[in-house]
C-alpha cells in the first residue's frame, strides 16, 4: 500500500487542484460567450482540411486532430484504433522540455528511469530492468530509430533530434505489431519533424543551465519557389553534470568517502538535415555522444576517472509517396542506419584493468505501402518490408594486458507483409482489422493481429481494441558476456503480448476532451535480465506469464486566449503470474497535472507541470520512495522582434528521491537531482 507523507500530500493537493480548478475555470466564461452569440460562428472546414491543421490548431478550430501512426495514414484521433496522445511544438515551447525524456515524462500513463547513463521509458506500469527501451518502437517520420543489437530507443542526450525541431510527437498506445513488427510491443512514438516553411529562414538558440550546462543551436529552413523545401540543424551540448555525487555504498576512505568527483559528464553533438521535392523527401540525423558513469555499475572501481560511454547513431532516409487520383496512394522507402558503441570500464581483477565494449550495427531496408478506397466502406492497406542487418559486431576485450572474453559477429534478414481493412459498417461504426506476418532467418516466422471496433456518436467515441504483438531476442541478450559479471543465453525464445482494452473519449464542447481506458495484457515467455544464484552472473532468461491491468483517466482543455492544460491519473498493477508479485520498477499510481497560463497577451506564458509516482519495488525487492516533482517555467515570445526567452526551475520543491537500479548496480536506488534551473535564448533572423 502506497503512503503519502502529509507534505507531499499537501503540496500535490495544492498545486494538482489548482491546476484542476484554473483549467475548468474558463469553461463557463468561454460557454456563456458562445451561447450569447458574441463569439463568431466557425464555418465547416473543408473534408480535406485536417490534413493541413495541426495538433494545436485543430483542437481551437472545434477539429479533432490528426494521428497518422495508428495506422500508416492520416486519420481522425478518435477513429484510430488506440488510445492516442499528441504532444505539440507550442506545448514544448511553453513548458520548457530540453530533452525528448522530457517530453514523454508528461504523458499520461508514462514514466521514466535514469540511470545516470541513459534513460529508460516506463508504459503501462512496465520498465524492467536491463532493458534498453527495446519494448518500445521510436520512429522519426516513420523511420525506425531502435537499432539492430539492443533493440535500444533512445530517449535522453542520447537521442539523434533536436527538440526544437519536433512540430508534434504521436504516442500511440498498445500491440502494435500488426504494422511494424518487433519492439512496437507496448506501443508506437513517432516524432513529426518540422519542415522548411515552419522555419523560413535561420534560427540560433543557447542554453544555460545547472552543473555549467551550456547547449547551442543552428537551424535553416525554406522552402523555395520551385517547390524544393530543406531544413537543416546542428547542435552541441556540454555539461560538467554534479561535481560530487555521494554513493552511501562506498562510503570508506579508499574510495573517496562515497564521493564521486566530476563523473558526471555528458557531452553530445548532433545534425540533422531533411530536404522535400515533388513526391521524394530525403532526411537523415546522427548524434555523436560521451558521457561518464559516476556509479561504478558492472563491478568497476569506484571514482576511477575512466568509465564512460560513446554512442554514434546516424541514419539516411528516402521516402516516396503518390496520391493518385483512383483514390490509391502509394508510399515507399529505402533506408540505411549505422549504430557504434564504445564502453570503457576500469575493473579490479587485481590489477585494475580497463575492460572494453564495442558494438557496431550496419542494416538496410526498404519499406512499400499501398493504401487503397475500395467500395466506399473499405480503406485497405497492403505493404511489405525487407530488412538487412548485414552487420551486427559486438566484443568485449581488455586493453593492457590484451585479452578477449567476445568476439561475436552475425547478421540476419527479416522480411514481413503486412494487411489492414478500416471498414465503415455504417456512419458511426468502424470496424479496423488487420495482421503482419514477420520471418527471421535467426529463428522462423510469427504472425501478430490486430481489431478495433470503435463507435462514435455525436462527441462520445467508445473503442473496444485487441492487439497482439512480440519482440524477438536480440543478440546483446543472447551473446553478450563480459570478462565480469554476465553471461550469455543463445536459447532465448521470442516473448509476445496480449492486450485487450476499452477507451471512451468525450469532447465538451471546443475546447476540452476527456478520455478513459481500461486495458488487460499478458506477457508469456517474459526476457528479464536476471541473477543465476549458481554462480551470480547476471544472464537473461524468459520468464513467466506477467499479468497486468490499469485505468488512465485524462482531461485536457485548450482555449483561444492561451489557456492550455491537462491533468491525468494513471493506477496500474502488473505481477508475475507464478509468485503473484509485483514486478520491479513498476509504480501503481501515476499522477499528472500540466497548465499552461497567458499573462500577457500573445507574448508572455507561465507554465506549471508537476508529477507524483508511487513507490517501486527494486532490483533486490525493497522499496524506493514515492516521487513529487513540480517544475516552474516563464516564457517570452516576440517582446522584441525575433526573440524567445525560458527560464525554468526544475522539482522545484527540491525533492529527494532515486529511480531504482539493474542487475549492474551495487546502488538499490540512484539518486537524482535536485533544484536546478535552465535559462534559453532564441533568435530567428
Amino acid at each position: 500500500m502506497t503512503i503519502w507523507h502529509a507534505s507531499q500530500l499537501g503540496k500535490f493537493c495544492s498545486v494538482s487542484v489548482g491546476i484542476a480548478l484554473i483549467l475548468l475555470c474558463p469553461v463557463w466564461g468561454i460557454a456563456q460567450t458562445e451561447l450569447e452569440g458574441i463569439t463568431p460562428k466557425r464555418e465547416p472546414t473543408p473534408s480535406s482540411a485536417p490534413t493541413q491543421v495541426s495538433g494545436e490548431e485543430a483542437m481551437l478550430l472545434g477539429e479533432i486532430p490528426i494521428v497518422y501512426s495508428a495506422a500508416k495514414y492520416e486519420q481522425k484521433v478518435n477513429e484510430a484504433p488506440a488510445s492516442v496522445t499528441i504532444i505539440t511544438a507550442d506545448q514544448i515551447r511553453k513548458y520548457g522540455y530540453r530533452t525528448f525524456s522530457q517530453v514523454l515524462q508528461s504523458v499520461p500513463g508514462l514514466f521514466t528511469t535514469n540511470d545516470r547513463n541513459y534513460e529508460y521509458l516506463g508504459f503501462r506500469g512496465f520498465n524492467r530492468p536491463g532493458d534498453y527501451n527495446s519494448r518500445i518502437l521510436l520512429l522519426i517520420d516513420g523511420h525506425r530509430l531502435n537499432d539492430a543489437v539492443y533493440d535500444q530507443a533512445p530517449i535522453g542526450t542520447d537521442s539523434p533530434i533536436d527538440v526544437d525541431l519536433i512540430d508534434r510527437v504521436e504516442i500511440v498506445r498498445g500491440p502494435s505489431s500488426s504494422l511494424y513488427g518487433t519492439n512496437a510491443f507496448f506501443g508506437v512514438i513517432n516524432v513529426i519533424t518540422k519542415r522548411g516553411r515552419d522555419i523560413k529562414g535561420a534560427e540560433g538558440s543557447w542554453e544555460n543551465s545547472s552543473f555549467t550546462s551550456n547547449k547551442g543551436r543552428l537551424t535553416y529552413g525554406n522552402k523555395l519557389s520551385n517547390g524544393l523545401e530543406f531544413i537543416a540543424s546542428g547542435s552541441y551540448y556540454y555539461s560538467v553534470g554534479q561535481q560530487n555525487v555521494f554513493y552511501q555504498e562506498f562510503n570508506t576512505p579508499d574510495q573517496n568517502n562515497g564521493i564521486a568527483h566530476r563523473m558526471d559528464q555528458d557531452t553530445f553533438h548532433n545534425f540533422f538535415a531533411k530536404a522535400s521535392y515533388g513526391d521524394f523527401t530525403l532526411q537523415g540525423g546522427y548524434v555523436g555522444r560521451k558521457k561518464r558513469i559516476p556509479t561504478a555499475s558492472f563491478g568497476t572501481m569506484f571514482n576511477n576517472g575512466r568509465d564512460a560511454t560513446a554512442d554514434n547513431r546516424g541514419y539516411l532516409d528516402l521516402k516516396y509517396q503518390h496520391e493518385f487520383a483512383n483514390q490509391l496512394t502509394v508510399k515507399g522507402r529505402l533506408y540505411y542506419d549505422r549504430y557504434y558503441y564504445r564502453g570503457d570500464f576500469l575493473v579490479d581483477y587485481p590489477p585494475p584493468t580497463l575492460n572494453q565494449d564495442f558494438l557496431t550495427t550496419d542494416q538496410v531496408g526498404g519499406e512499400l505501402t499501398l493504401v487503397k478506397r475500395l467500395f466506399d466502406k473499405h480503406k485497405v492497406t497492403l505493404g511489405g518490408e525487407f530488412r538487412s542487418q548485414f552487420r551486427m559486431d559486438q566484443s568485449n576485450k581488455d586493453a593492457d594486458p590484451p585479452a578477449t572474453y567476445l568476439d561475436d559477429k552475425r547478421k540476419s534478414n527479416i522480411g514481413a507483409f503486412y494487411l489492414q481493412d478500416e471498414f465503415a459498417i455504417t456512419d458511426n461504426l468502424i470496424l479496423n482489422a488487420g495482421f503482419r506476418y514477420d520471418h527471421y532467418s535467426t529463428f522462423g516466422g510469427t504472425a501478430n493481429p490486430r481489431a478495433g471496433l470503435i463507435y462514435t456518436w455525436r462527441n462520445t467515441t467508445a473503442k473496444l481494441l485487441y492487439g497482439r504483438a512480440f519482440r524477438a531476442p536480440n543478440p546483446f541478450e543472447q551473446f553478450y558476456v563480459a570478462s565480469v559479471g554476465s553471461k550469455p543465453n543463445p536459447d532465448l525464445k521470442p516473448e509476445s503480448i496480449s492486450t485487450y482494452e476499452l477507451v471512451l473519449e468525450q469532447y465538451l464542447g471546443h475546447h476540452i476532451r476527456g478520455s478513459a481506458s481500461g486495458y488487460y495484457y499478458e506477457i508469456d515467455r517474459l526476457i528479464s535480465q536476471v541473477l543465476d544464484p549458481s554462480d551470480g552472473l547476471l544472464v537473461y532468461q524468459n520468464g513467466n506469464k506477467i499479468n497486468a491491468k490499469g485505468l488512465e483517466l485524462t482531461l485536457e482543455g485548450k482555449w483561444p486566449s492561451g489557456w492550455d492544460g491537462r491533468i491525468s491519473y494513471a493506477i496500474q498493477e502488473a505481477r508475475d503470474s507464478a509468485s503473484d508479485r509485483l514486478l520491479t520498477n513498476s509504480p501503481q499510481h501515476l499522477v499528472k497535472g500540466n497548465l499552461i497560463i497567458p499573462l500577457f497577451n500573445d507574448k508572455v506564458f507561465a507554465s506549471l507541470e508537476t508529477r507524483y509516482m508511487s513507490s517501486r519495488i527494486t532490483f533486490t525487492g525493497s522499496s524506493s520512495k514515492n516521487v513529487f516533482l513540480t517544475n516552474a517555467t516563464l516564457f517570452t515570445q516576440q517582446l522584441l522582434p525575433g526573440w524567445e526567452f525560458s527560464a525554468q526551475v526544475n522539482n522545484l520543491f527540491g525533492h529527494r528521491y532515486g529511480d531504482p537500479g539493474s542487475g549492474e548496480h551495487v546502488q538499490d536506488t540512484i539518486l537524482q537531482d535536485g533544484r536546478t534551473y535552465w535559462l534559453k535564448l532564441k533568435y530567428r533572423f
